[in-house]
């Protein structure tokens, strides 16, 4: 690693620092004022809490660098000071957005809208079906039984009783492979920490034992007895909270007997930075051992026998020894192993082992394609393929030999996902999604091929009465990205350009697929435009498009985003001055760079929960996992990639900046909130104009996942009404 010399000393003896435009504004002087936005909801410098700036320098790979915010890392639920900032930034936020003219008629929409009746896709265990139900405006969706397709219906787990405020929420869950059991976790105020429980499913006994310290887990039943879990070591007294995490292990839980007897299944303590799962194949003869050392998509694999297993013995057996390829398994009968993998094959291919005569090695069972192979599920005598296409999720049966059969017609532009079953299964449940569809889940017959409806939601509106349309632009070096419009048909008939909501994600090999969301409905509604960007970094065109859009290449995934904000204003869909954009983790990162490197293309922004210091980012709980898709900072080469385009450190001064509102979590322990909180202070104290810049923490909430639906409500609502004041989004009535 560089040396890195913590420099306390002033900004005049700073010398050639490299400086976030935030440390020449808050440690030097004479920065040009940009030109204020003309409006009556403007805020000055003046306006804003005072943030204490450090002369914090230090010298990294021949540059210095300053971090003037430095001390707002530490974390405000133990350390005063942060507290006190964060409340006085939420003080003025609240107030700000209270006073937008549409902020209440928003709450009042999203609210609406969210009041629906709602379900899970089922899953079939024995001879009973489990699945989540939502009433529509409960915090929690509650997991209910029926015995039988046919029979009534029985609340079973309700979390919405778990705490006042519904911040107690069910992350997980998964039923024994008879139904006699079900194990579920508990996920308090938003945080990746889980606590297992165990119900019992004739009587609804909720058992005592409790698992703590799961993370990242798969729930892997082995019979009745128990099930296999991940977890890291419990932390020691005083250690921070913020710390990145290591030496994750496999272990097991027998039903019915406390943690402290818990044995451990797998670990590798001469790689503490490597992750395990496990899974269990659909006969229950062998567990695997899933290891990862990142958030890429490659694995090793291990194998324990657990047929003739004694209690207590677990012997691993390497599979696939090397972290190399990605490797996800199918299923599991008698002594063949199916697998999905992209080992020689970039958009993945199905092979198959037989662990009786493994020498004759692994075998192709339907070959790569054209497009991308995301998922396989074996269910009855035949395979289910999921394909991506354009973006689409298109739905293909097989036969065991891989011979493909009739394709599952889907209606419109969606996305399908499920087909959840088990070998031997004579049905299947699928959920069916768009921008204007909310989830709806089908039964399909897999004797006779018929399609029934499960749960189809009445949602309040009429899906007809809006398009949604796939286009492709092109991007600076030349590339086609293809990028979803959705808008009102009838506005969209009539041309006019509207204020619009661009979204992004762009990293980590994850597709975006068109999902209904009742905020973004509430934005369509009102008369704007929404649009959803598949820019390279995302796993939407297999490997390739992930590896175009990652380390050394992320500036492709900005380029990307930039030029379809372009494309929008080009082809009439909205007007400069009526551009939007939002990004969520990796999005967030990716607003806050493409706010940098063009604050005159959009009026106002929302980085979520993002990466907004790249120079630090591995040093805070799941930040390690993250360096094969970012690079590590400790590498020169990686450093200055990173250096480049992190939000934080290239804040350009003198230049008339978008509204912008930055919201996070106070329990935020994936992408902790010191990323945003350092963020704000340096726009704070930049010279960037007097539109303003404000920073939104949900107390109680985490990383996105379990929040009460009030406060999805507030925060839906705040959101879009301080888009929609800064695009000139006007009330629908006004439009029509």
């Amino acid at each position: 690693m560089p040396a890195r010399a913590n420099d306390r000393a002033d900004a005049d003896t700073a010398g050639a620092a490299v400086l976030p435009a935030a440390v020449a504004t808050a440690v030097t002087a004479g920065a040009t004022t940009a030109q204020s936005a003309p409006s009556r909801l403007v805020l000055p410098r003046s306006a804003y809490p005072e943030t204490h700036a450090d002369a914090l320098v230090e010298q990294v790979f021949g540059q210095r660098v300053a971090d003037p915010f430095r001390w707002l890392e530490a974390d405000p639920r133990s350390q005063p000071q942060v507290a006190g900032w964060m409340a006085r930034q939420n003080a003025l936020s609240a107030d700000y957005l209270a006073k937008l003219p549409q902020r209440d008629r928003f709450a009042a929409r999203i609210r609406s809208l969210f009041d629906f009746e709602r379900y899970g896709l089922p899953r079939k265990a024995g001879t009973r079906y489990f699945y989540t139900r939502n009433s529509g405006l409960q915090n929690q969706s509650a997991l209910w039984m029926r015995k039988g397709f046919a029979g009534p219906q029985r609340l079973l787990i309700d979390p919405n009783a778990w705490s006042a405020d519904g911040s107690l929420a069910m992350a997980q869950w998964e039923p024994s492979p008879s139904g006699k059991f079900v194990a579920f976790a508990e996920q308090e105020a938003g945080s990746d920490w889980r606590t297992l429980r165990v119900v019992e499913v004739a009587s609804g006994r909720l058992l005592e034992e409790r698992v703590r310290w799961a993370n990242d887990t798969e729930i892997a039943w082995i019979g009745d007895e128990g099930f296999l879990y991940s977890r890291f070591p419990e932390p020691k007294a005083g250690e921070d909270p913020r710390a990145p995490r290591f030496d994750k292990a496999v272990w097991f839980h027998r039903v019915g007997s406390g943690q402290e007897q818990d044995e451990k299944v797998y670990a590798t303590p001469d790689h503490p930075e490597w992750s395990h799962k496990a899974q269990v194949t659909t006969d229950g003869r062998w567990a695997l051992i899933v290891s990862e050392v990142s958030t890429d998509r490659r694995n090793a694999v291990h194998l324990i026998q657990l047929e003739g297993r004694r209690a207590g013995q677990w012997k691993a057996e390497p599979l696939v020894p090397g972290i190399i390829d990605h490797w996800r398994l199918v299923a599991g009968i008698g002594n063949r192993l199916w697998f999905l993998t992209d080992r020689g094959a970039a958009n993945y291919h199905l092979v198959s082992l037989d662990l009786a005569q493994p020498r004759d090695g692994w075998k192709v069972v339907v070959p790569e394609r054209g497009n991308v192979l995301e998922g396989v599920r074996m269910i009855g005598d035949r395979f289910l393929l999921s394909y991506l296409k354009d973006g689409q999720s298109v739905a293909v049966m097989a036969d065991r030999k891989g011979r493909p059969g009739k394709a599952i017609t889907l209606n419109g532009i969606g996305t399908a996902s499920g087909f959840g079953g088990r070998p031997g299964d004579t049905e299947t449940f699928y959920q069916f999604t768009s921008f204007n569809m909310p989830p709806a889940i089908y039964r399909m017959d897999l004797r006779s091929g018929e399609v029934t409806p499960f749960a189809v939601p009445k949602a309040g509106f009429d899906p007809a009465d809006y398009s949604v349309e796939q286009r492709v632009f092109t991007s600076k070096d030349g590339t086609k990205v293809p990028l979803y419009v959705v808008r009102k048909r009838v506005l969209a008939q009539a041309g006019k350009p509207l204020p619009t909501l661009l979204y992004g994600y762009g990293g980590f090999d994850i597709s975006l697929t068109p999902s209904y969301s009742p905020v973004r409905m509430a934005w369509l509604e009102a008369g704007g435009a929404f649009a959803l960007a598949n820019i390279r970094g995302g796993g939407e065109f297999g490997k390739a498009w992930h590896e175009a859009g990652r380390r050394e290449k992320k500036q492709n995934s900005f380029d990307d985003f930039i030029a379809a904000g372009e494309y929008l204003i080009a082809q009439g869909i909205t007007a400069e001055g009526g551009l939007a954009v939002q990004g969520s983790s990796n999005g967030g990162l990716l607003v806050g760079a493409v706010v940098n490197q063009r604050p005159d293309l959009f009026a106002a922004a929302n980085p979520d929960v993002g990466v907004m210091d790249m120079l630090r980012f591995d040093r805070f709980t799941s930040g390690r996992f993250w360096v094969d898709d970012y690079g590590r900072p400790d590498r020169e080469e990686d450093w200055r990639t990173l250096r480049s385009y992190s939000p934080y450190h290239n804040i350009v001064e003198g230049r008339d900046y978008p509204a912008v509102l930055v919201t996070t979590g106070e329990n935020d322990d994936r992408v902790v909130p010191a990323h945003s909180f350092k963020y704000v202070a340096a726009l704070q104290a930049a010279q960037i104009g007097d539109r303003p810049h404000l920073l939104r923490v949900e107390p109680r909430a985490g990383h996105g996942a379990g929040k009460p639906v009030d406060k999805v409500i507030a925060s839906g609502a705040d959101v879009l009404a301080f888009l929609a004041y800064w695009t000139g989004l006007e009330k629908d009535a006004a439009r029509q």
